[in-house]
């Protein structure tokens, strides 16, 4: 029966005296394998409670090689992360554009003439118009929602296209 007890790392003193054992060595091998800056000490830990995790499954005297090949694969894939998080800030943004002010300006100016014409259509006419050109919708589905006919669709929508026009020209 003492022998069982042995087998279990999942009984807590056994567990921390296979902690006490190779912590202390795990961490000096990471840090000597990959410096400070990967935080060997959070990789130690992580390790460990990944052996806890799995304590029923690995016996006593695999726990060293556990422990140790877990904290070195979580290393590695800790300086893969940082190996592309920095060719990530390597690559520079593109802090420009291939428009002109000239160009900009003008978009502004037109999105401004355009909101000013739409605030002057009729609210059926915009309703209509909105619903088309903008929701994407069919002059058959804005007939159903709206309750009107199909031609009446069509009359608010083309008079709104005219008016528009008319406006945009003027302004």
């Amino acid at each position: 029966m003492e022998k069982q007890l042995q087998e279990n790392i999942c009984e807590e003193r056994m567990f921390t005296s296979i902690f006490n054992k190779y912590a202390k060595d795990l961490h000096n091998f990471l840090y000597y394998k990959f410096g400070d800056l990967l935080n060997p000490k959070d990789k130690v830990q992580e390790a460990f409670v990944k052996l806890w995790e799995n304590c029923s499954k690995i016996t006593p005297d695999k726990a060293k090689s556990f422990v140790f090949t877990t904290a070195n694969n979580l290393m590695l894939n800790e300086a893969a992360h940082q190996k592309v998080v920095l060719k990530h800030q390597q690559t520079k943004q593109k802090m420009y554009t291939n428009e002109s002010p000239e160009f900009l300006m003008q978009e502004t100016e037109y999105m401004d003439k355009l909101q000013k014409a739409l605030s002057n259509l009729t609210d059926a006419q915009r309703e209509a118009f909105m619903m088309n050109r903008v929701e994407g919708k069919r002059f058959k589905e804005i007939a159903d929602i709206l309750e009107i006919s199909t031609k009446a669709v069509e009359k608010r929508i083309y008079g709104a296209l005219e008016k528009l026009r008319k406006d945009i020209k003027e302004l």
